[in-house]
């Protein structure tokens, strides 16, 4: 196997199996504020150094690309200099007719990385996992397309699992990949890890038990030489969460702040709400949940184009 060493600020590391598999893309820090993604894989990439001299049977199956993803944002600690970066992704081609910010070089940037690495790997499929943090507790979950590959791979990650939010969403990481625009029209699986809230240290242990426990159900390392601890994280901090939730209601607000959003104090991810319950208010009034779910995401930063999601149980989960 190969570790291939880098001073690029924008890749974290790049490691390569002495077997043929996957290439999986890791982004942390697509936000800023959310550093958690990127330290859990810069542990991450310190476990795999030292593996084969603590584990002489130590093997790894494909490649691990590890990348930073809102640079500027990162040194900033904010969520976005101009714009999301977690809502442009499109081809080159597609943004060029709109006003250039620092988001698109970013971007650009990360593009450029990630082709450069499909064009050089014989891999045998192409997957992503892009880490995130929430600014509300309990925000442990998975996001993904909803195909039956997709939806196998998020949960053997044992934490739940959130369906639909392709049709929520757009200009996402999640719709590049899964719609193939990086890969010339294939789909590809990909996986969003919300490893916690910003700012609870835990969150950077779960984002390395999350990351490894995708790369087994990938098979990239074997069932043997994952820590059971890495499961236990896992499963202990979703025990009372539902196991998979189908997105139905987002609240959109005003880019630029002029409505006024501003969400009642005290929500975590997946607590209940029932239908009439006011969650928020704007300039217009009260907010009031539109049914009964699950609230999910609730903003409490300045930045953000999405006040807060309801989710419901999702009672086909024996399809996958």
């Amino acid at each position: 196997m190969e570790y291939i060493e880098t001073s690029q600020s924008r890749v974290i590391g790049h490691y390569r199996g002495a077997e043929p598999g996957p290439l999986v893309i890791a982004l942390g820090g697509i936000h800023g504020n959310e550093p958690a993604g990127v330290q859990g894989l810069e542990r991450l990439f310190d476990l795999l150094a030292e593996e084969p001299f603590i584990n002489p049977s130590f093997s790894f199956r494909g490649e691990l690309l590890a990348l930073r993803g809102n640079l500027s944002a990162l040194a900033a600690g904010v969520r976005y200099i101009d714009t999301d970066l977690n809502r442009i992704w499109e081809p080159a081609e597609r943004r060029k007719n709109r006003p250039r910010t620092r988001e698109d070089q970013e971007l650009d940037e990360l593009l450029a990385v990630i082709e450069h690495a499909i064009e050089e790997s014989p891999l045998s499929e192409l997957v992503l996992l892009d880490l995130h943090t929430t600014t509300a507790d309990g925000g442990l979950f998975a996001i993904t397309g909803d195909d039956l590959p997709s939806l196998s791979l998020a949960a053997e990650m044992y934490v739940p699992v959130v369906k639909g939010m392709l049709d929520g969403l757009q200009g996402t990481t999640l719709e590049y990949f899964r719609t193939g625009q990086a890969t010339n029209g294939r789909p590809v699986r990909a996986v969003v890890f919300e490893s916690g809230n910003h700012h609870d240290p835990a969150s950077v242990d779960l984002a390395v038990a999350g990351t490894i426990n995708l790369l087994r159900a990938l098979g990239c390392v074997r069932e043997e030489d994952v820590n059971t601890l890495h499961d236990e994280k896992l499963r202990e901090a979703s025990a009372a969460l539902p196991r998979m939730t189908e997105l139905v209601y987002v609240h959109n607000i005003s880019k630029d702040g002029s409505d006024h959003f501003q969400m009642k104090s005290g929500y975590h991810n997946f607590q209940r709400v029932r239908q009439g319950e006011e969650l928020a208010h704007d300039r217009n009034g009260p907010i009031l949940c539109p049914e009964d779910g699950y609230l999910l995401m609730p903003l409490y930063q300045k930045l953000g184009k999405e006040g807060f999601f309801i989710v419901r149980d999702y009672h086909k989960s024996t399809a996958y």
